[in-house]
């Protein structure tokens, strides 16, 4: 079943596709399972792109030091503007000029599900009290995380849940692309070897 894409407005006013190689906004179809992904994006500063489908959208987080498998480490997580569903694939660079220039990799995909009811209809509720906890299925982040609303609307916090997955790895040294196995240019980090967490 098709469904309208709408709440788009911004990322459309910040694009000139005419410019950018990112995705325009097409009709998408309805999953089974909601997807999230995490895209490494090396802009003005580094930071990871957390991206959580709801509503036909890609509801997006900005984190500026990306995110963490120790439930002790709180991160910031700027909520920005809607992308599409075509999104959830976009690897490449976005020209000097255009909003958000840089160079963009697929770092983590998977699904995900809300930790206490399915459906979206619990997503959207928690949203929008202010406190989401959800389960992800991904490469490298597996297992529950919390995202809690701070004072204004634009800032939360993403937290690791105290789990099986749960570990002080840090996982953002695991720095190749799940989709291409590329790395952003210039990273200067080795990967080290994951495990597999089973949730």
């Amino acid at each position: 079943m098709a469904m309208r894409v709408s709440g788009l407005g911004s990322y459309h006013r910040k694009r000139n596709f005419r410019r950018t190689p990112e995705p325009r906004p097409r009709q998408v179809r309805q999953h089974k399972h909601l997807a999230f992904v995490v895209q490494k994006h090396r802009a003005s500063h580094l930071h990871y792109d957390l991206r959580l489908e709801l509503d036909g959208v890609l509801k997006s987080w900005a984190v500026p030091k990306g995110p963490s498998l120790d439930p002790k480490q709180r991160r910031l997580a700027i909520r920005v503007e809607d992308h599409p569903w075509e999104y959830r694939n976009f690897e490449g660079t976005i020209p000097g000029g255009n909003y958000g220039a840089g160079e963009v990799i697929v770092w983590d995909r998977g699904t995900y599900r809300c930790a206490e009811a399915p459906g979206e209809a619990a997503v959207r509720r928690q949203l929008r009290k202010g406190s989401l906890k959800f389960v992800m299925r991904g490469h490298k982040l597996r297992g529950g995380f919390t995202l809690v609303r701070l004072g204004t609307p634009r800032r939360w916090l993403l937290i690791k849940s105290n789990d099986r997955c749960a570990t002080l790895r840090d996982v953002t040294l695991d720095d190749r692309s799940v989709r291409t196995g590329r790395r952003l240019p210039n990273t200067r980090r080795p990967a080290r070897r994951r495990k597999r967490c089973r949730q």
